[in-house]
């Protein structure tokens, strides 16, 4: 094959690029809840990022990630001719990353996921064939965009409820805050933990019974509960806050909470999404070094480390748009409020993890949002801003297609 270090180059480049889009669009929506309830500053973001998104990225993102990236396309008939899969994989990962800046350019949430796919969807109609494309997986696709908000906009709706009941509308709010959210954040640290082994260990070749996983959560969660009640009772009243607001203390208590979900959703989120940024590098690198295409492409720990990086640059760098969005425009957040919708949102990636279901993490929490602001009224939800975001939702799959057509003749023309 000739031009196998420039591929290589290109494939380093567009990877980093679109690893970069991941965290100036995804990462940005799962800290969007803590950071636009106040729970944590930007730069506390970036930080929890840098560790937790890296660490998932590193530890947990993938011993091996199927080169046709989650059974998508067929590319056997490319036997002949793998050149043709290195220019596709190239062209999709610079269609999703360019698709990416522009919507984290307008604050847009849209799913990495589906950029990718997108993409990959359409060099493969006019790489391959239209045959090749596995629509039935598409379908199921399409239909987890109204699944997965409404499911996670339903959990976080009666989780919000469930706040108000128990601590917000009763008397002495602070103390019932101390006595209730150590319950709160072990059903967060235990979701997480089940969200991490689901969606992250697999990658690393932990194979876990379910019992086991269930195990090994619930001793997380008792764990990160504890911790968590040792900071709590430390939270004394606030008198001169508290006539100004009145549950000043009680939101200071959920910020607890949220730290911890915070760090929970970068973790799973970096060990899961970063293969959209590295699934297709390590597809070019595997087809250039053996020479033909195979179903497997090992991931060299550079390549890791190399997502790692790009997805912290890109929330500090471009992430503050899509934190604005979805943290401060959709509805006005609380700590207590931001808890319902991120804990919403976890609730349902576990569902659909074990189920098997492609969801996107941003089309989940931007649900949980939304169930979240349902809960006063839909006079509390801008409606402009969710129209903006469903249309972008929608055209994400056939931009990153088309971008993904125009790059790969771009591509074929120079070196074909």
């Amino acid at each position: 094959m000739d031009h196998v270090l420039i591929y290589m180059a290109l494939a380093t480049i567009f990877g980093l690029f679109m690893a970069w889009g991941i965290g100036a669009n995804d990462v940005a929506n799962a800290m969007a809840t803590s950071v636009g309830s106040g729970a944590i500053t930007i730069k506390q973001a970036v930080i929890i990022a840098a560790v937790f998104e890296f660490a998932g990225a590193v530890l947990a993102g993938g011993e091996v990630t199927k080169t046709i990236r989650k059974g998508i396309i067929d590319a056997s008939s490319l036997g002949e001719t793998p050149e043709l899969l290195v220019f596709g994989m190239l062209a999709a990962l610079l269609a999703a990353g360019l698709w990416l800046l522009i919507a984290s350019r307008y604050g847009w949430p849209v799913s990495t996921t589906h950029s990718i796919i997108g993409a990959i969807i359409g060099f493969a109609m006019v790489g391959i064939g239209i045959e090749s494309v596995a629509w039935d997986k598409v379908a199921s696709i399409v239909a987890s965009w109204v699944a997965s908000p409404l499911l996670a906009g339903v959990l976080s709706f009666f989780l919000f409820n469930s706040v108000q009941w128990l601590i917000l509308l009763r008397p002495d709010p602070l103390a019932q805050a101390k006595r209730y959210v150590p319950f709160y954040i072990f059903l967060a640290a235990f979701v997480m933990s089940l969200v991490t082994m689901f969606k992250g260990l697999k990658h690393i070749g932990l194979e876990m019974t379910m019992t086991q996983s269930f195990l090994i959560a619930i001793f997380a969660a008792v764990l990160v509960a504890l911790i968590g009640k040792y900071f709590i009772d430390r939270i004394k009243p606030n008198r001169k806050e508290e006539k100004k607001f009145r549950f000043y203390a009680v939101e200071r208590v959920f910020s607890i909470l949220m730290v911890i979900t915070a760090c929970g959703m970068a973790f799973a989120h970096g060990s899961n999404d970063v293969a959209n940024a590295i699934g297709p590098v390590a597809a070019v690198f595997s087809i250039v070094q053996e020479g033909e295409i195979g179903q497997e492409a090992p991931v060299s720990i550079w390549i890791l480390l190399l997502g790692g990086v790009g997805i912290v640059i890109g929330l500090a760098t471009f992430g503050r748009n899509v934190i604005a969005t979805v943290g401060r425009k959709i509805t006005h957040l609380t700590p207590s409020r931001g808890f319902a919708a991120e804990l919403g949102a976890a609730m349902t990636i576990v569902v659909a993890s074990g189920t098997g279901i492609p969801i996107s993490t941003t089309h989940t929490l931007v649900g949980g949002i939304l169930g979240v602001g349902m809960a006063h009224g839909i006079s509390a939800i801008d409606l402009s801003v969710v129209g903006r975001i469903f249309i972008s939702w929608f055209i994400t799959i056939p931009v990153g297609g088309v971008l993904a057509i125009v790059f790969f003749y771009i591509l074929r023309f120079i070196f074909g």
